[in-house]
């Protein structure tokens, strides 16, 4: 016991020291001036999860590519759309979207925003870092550092919009405000239109899931993985599900996300100019387990960076609003699966842990 004492105790201390630093993954990479050759000790996970790993097989089937081409059509082409919407959603949790309407100068724009912020010289990224839960704008490595078993090998811009729908350009950076405003301002149309499909998915009017205000409460979470000398060793970002109604991803030419499916992980594959969309926790929820948040992760490389936006739609935090399964999706054959819940309450509760741990899925299942 002593001995397992002494291992917490330093890990402790390593995992203050780097976040002392104020100055992130990057700022190791920076520091190492003939070049970093092995990684700290703390980003290294433990034996027991990389020979789950070796364990899981990887298939080569793809996360299906939905085109929206025709989607304010009333006829078929909606119709269509809708069902692959509804295939995607039940069967992989995941689908990416092409001709979604947000211009591939306004996506290019928001991903060099974010390296030029990543990149940029460590004493400016330093006014910005922060572990402070209120505060809206901050910079850090691992929410959950002090939490995990191993910290992954990722910086991270938060724009934390949860518990206000007003932001301010002028609380963004000046390196990426512009491009994160213009860019946010197209995702609003584009979720409207995805939540109107999911609600049709579900054999409810378009306007349902609006209604509930699934839209409401964003965070942007803008990811930077700098190249990793050793990426067997570590990850990019833990396995686990996302607490939100949806996320919709924007990721560079980078290979680096895998999807969990059919107990197999799944590549997603980078196309020009698409989003990726995935069904959170809180969707699969009020959709009474119809749709599936599953398990995802991102795992490093040894010669490139890779960049990523991940846009969070948590819905409504506050004040406190409950959500629960919809009625109208309860039947005898698939009778009610989840109990109630708000929002603040189920994210207080995620973010209480590591990352790496269960779905919190379970803190609701009846």
């Amino acid at each position: 016991m002593d001995i397992l004492n002494n291992l917490r105790e330093n890990r402790t201390k390593q995992v203050k020291a780097f976040d002392d630093t104020k100055s992130g993954v990057k700022g190791l990479i920076d520091a190492a001036a003939s070049g970093l050759v092995d990684i700290p000790r703390i980003f290294i996970r433990p034996t027991d999860e990389l020979a789950e790993d070796l364990e899981l097989n990887r298939t080569s089937l793809q996360v299906p590519a939905i085109d929206l081409t025709g989607v304010g059509d009333k006829g078929g082409s909606r119709r269509k759309i809708v069902e692959e919407v509804k295939h995607a959603a039940e069967n992989w949790g995941f689908f990416q979207v092409v001709n979604h309407g947000v211009p591939i100068k306004v996506l290019q724009d928001m991903l060099n925003g974010v390296r030029e912020f990543h990149e940029q010289d460590v004493e400016i990224k330093k006014e910005y870092y922060s572990r402070d839960p209120e505060r809206m704008v901050k910079f850090n490595s691992n929410y959950d550092l002090y939490m995990s078993r191993a910290a992954n090998w990722r910086d991270t811009l938060i724009i934390d919009l949860l518990n206000t729908y007003h932001l301010d350009p002028q609380h963004l950076p000046s390196v990426c405000r512009e491009s994160t405003v213009e860019y946010l301002n197209y995702l609003t149309k584009l979720v409207d239109t995805l939540f109107e499909l999911l609600s049709e998915a579900l054999g409810l009017e378009p306007n349902h899931l609006k209604l509930l205000e699934c839209e409401k409460g964003r965070s942007l979470a803008c990811h930077y993985y700098p190249a990793c000398p050793k990426p067997d060793q570590t990850l990019g970002l833990n396995k686990h599900t996302d607490a939100s109604f949806i996320t919709i991803l924007l990721q560079d030419e980078v290979q680096g996300l895998q999807v969990m499916h059919q107990n197999q992980w799944a590549d997603v594959e980078p196309i020009p100019g698409a989003l990726v969309v995935n069904i959170g926790d809180l969707l699969q929820i009020i959709s009474n387990d119809k749709f599936k948040s599953v398990i995802h992760r991102v795992f490093g490389n040894v010669a490139l960076t890779r960049t990523s936006v991940a846009c969070f739609f948590h819905g409504v935090a506050t004040p406190p609003k409950i959500y629960g399964p919809i009625e109208k999706v309860i039947t005898e054959e698939c009778p009610q699966m989840f109990r109630e819940f708000t929002v603040i309450d189920y994210m207080m509760k995620f973010q209480s842990r590591g990352l790496d741990e269960k779905s919190g899925l379970n803190y609701v299942r009846l």
